[in-house]
């Protein structure tokens, strides 16, 4: 079956303006709420995500059918990779030092960022180098 993989994308979106508002308003509260997303997404699987079901209530039945599915296994690793940085970024702003929240948070913009613009995931990235490395 597999996931539509514009789905992902505009997860990636929303997490992007979630997380650039942490870095602009240094909420630690907000980051820890974006682990949760994230936690959701990696231990009841990404048709689970709330950003996932926001996208397939409002958005997909506008969009015409995907041409292709993608395995849904690279992107729960990935939001697995967003998961330690925002939890280790929570902890940061919440408990300090601060600098390592703003850094764990602005590593975790720059990649959701690169995956809704330009669809590059780098979490996926490193999922297919570690399996076919594993192999």
């Amino acid at each position: 079956m597999g996931l539509d993989p514009r789905g992902p994308r505009f997860a990636a979106a929303v997490t992007s303006l979630v997380l650039a508002v942490v870095l602009v308003t240094g909420s630690g509260w907000l980051l820890a709420a974006q682990a949760v997303v994230f936690a959701v997404t990696v231990f009841a699987g990404p048709g689970a995500s709330p950003y996932g079901w926001v996208y397939r209530t409002f958005v997909a039945p506008r969009l015409a059918p995907p041409t292709e599915r993608e395995d849904p296994r690279p992107v729960r690793f990935a939001q697995g990779v967003g998961l330690v940085f925002a939890v280790v970024g929570a902890v940061g702003y919440l408990v300090g030092p601060t600098a390592l929240g703003i850094v764990a948070a602005a590593f975790a913009l720059f990649a959701a960022f690169l995956n809704a613009a330009f669809g590059l995931c780098l979490g996926c990235e490193m999922y297919l180098r570690f399996r076919r490395a594993t192999a």
